[in-house]
Order: C-alpha cells, then structure tokens, then sequence
C-alpha cells in the first residue's frame, strides 16, 4: 500500500471508532442518572449530612453528557480494539499478531481494576480524611461538578498507573528495557512512584501509602513482565 492508501485505511479506523463512541455514549446517556448514583455513593456514605449542589442551570445536563462520552469511551475499546488490530496486523509478524490482541485486552483490563481499586479503596478513605477537616460552624456543601472532576481524575489517574506492566512489556520488546535495567534502578523507581502517587492522589498522607502499595507491586510485576519480554522476542521471529 502507497502512503495515501495508509491514510486512508487510517482515516476509516478513526471514523468507525469515533462512530462507535458516539453510539455507546448516546446509550449510556439513557443510564447517566444510575451513574451518578454509583459515583456519589462514597460521599454519602461517609457522611450523610454531606449536600452535593448543581451550581450552574446547565451544569447536571453537561456532568451526564461528559460521564456518557467517558463512558462510551471505555464500552467502545473493543472496538477500538478490533480497528487497532485490522490496521496493525497486515505489517506483523506472526509472533507479534498473536500477542497484539491479548495485549490490548490486558491493557483494558489493567486501567479498569486501577479505576476499581481507586473507587473502593483511595476514594474513601480521601474523603473521610477531608470530611475529618470541616468544623461543626461549616456546612458540607460542596459543588458536585468538582467533585466528579476530584472522583474522575482520581479513577482514571490509578487506571493510567495500573498500565505500568504493559507499558514495560512494550518497552522491552522493542529493547528500551530489560529486567537488570529495573533491578539496578528500583530505588529510582521507588522515588518516582512516590513522585506519580502524590499527583494522582489527593492531598493526604494516608491515600499517598494507600496508592503507593500497589505500585510497588505493579513494578515488580513490571520486572517478571520484562523477563517475559526479552525472552519471547529473544529469536527471530
């Protein structure tokens, strides 16, 4: 295929994924208010006194739209998937086209159990510590379009940090790294775990340890993932 034929064959990729997250956030819309429910369940059960308000007339339209097109974005990944595939797979090899679909499936469901893990875990515990900090002169009055932002960019921040082994298996299957390249920089990575965890978590000391656990555990499974890595593209394929 020339170059435009590429483009080409690109450009009908995005537009049937676009197409697909389009539809799947038009029929989540139709759920957007079960949403909200799941979402604010956290907040009011760590304190029932707790008043969520809409500040703006458009403002609880606007927060359903925006869950629905995140939403129709995480039911559209198997498409998206599927259109990744059929666009990568006609210049792999046979190695690589056996373990492309897998991989992405595994990246799927790495950020959706750090999504998980940062609502039943991180999101509690945040809250309560927050909640610990108003006094009784003060009402729990918060905006709920900022607190669907806090909640949102607290789920999809874990879920990005969940990838960090996919992320070293792609990383060493094209060389860039190795298990004795993780091994001799560990106490680096601590660092810079602490680093990621203190930006993707709240401003609180018991949600930095609590986000900084699993971390750590996802880099020495990053390691074993590398070791699988170099010793699947060690021959030629």
């Amino acid at each position: 295929m020339s170059l435009f034929d590429h483009l080409e064959e690109l450009r009908w990729r995005i537009l049937k994924s676009l197409a697909s997250i389009i539809i799947m956030s038009i029929l989540t819309f139709n759920f957007a208010n079960y949403l909200v429910e799941i979402l604010i369940k956290p907040a009011t059960q760590i304190n029932s006194d707790l008043n969520l308000q809409v500040l703006t007339i458009q403002g609880m339209f606007l927060l359903k739209w925006n869950l629905s097109i995140i939403c129709g974005i995480i039911l559209s990944l198997p498409v998206i998937t599927v259109q990744v595939w059929k666009f990568l797979s006609p210049g792999l090899y046979n190695k690589e086209k056996k373990i492309l679909v897998p991989l992405i499936l595994t990246a799927f469901i790495c950020f959706i159990l750090g999504g998980v893990f940062s609502y039943k875990v991180i999101l509690p515990f945040s809250l309560d510590f927050f909640a610990s900090m108003i006094t009784a002169d003060i009402q729990n009055n918060f905006s709920i379009n900022y607190y669907f932002s806090f909640v949102l960019t607290l789920m999809i921040g874990a879920g990005l940090i969940f990838e960090l082994p996919v992320a070293s298996f792609l990383f060493s299957s094209i060389g860039i790294i190795n298990p004795e390249f993780l091994r001799t920089y560990r106490r680096e990575a601590i660092a810079v775990t602490i680093i990621l965890s203190a930006i993707i978590t709240p401003p609180d000391p018991i949600s930095l340890i609590i986000m900084s656990i699993p971390i750590l555990v996802l880099y020495e499974i990053s390691i074993a993932v590398s070791w699988f890595a170099n010793k699947l593209f060690d021959n030629e394929i």
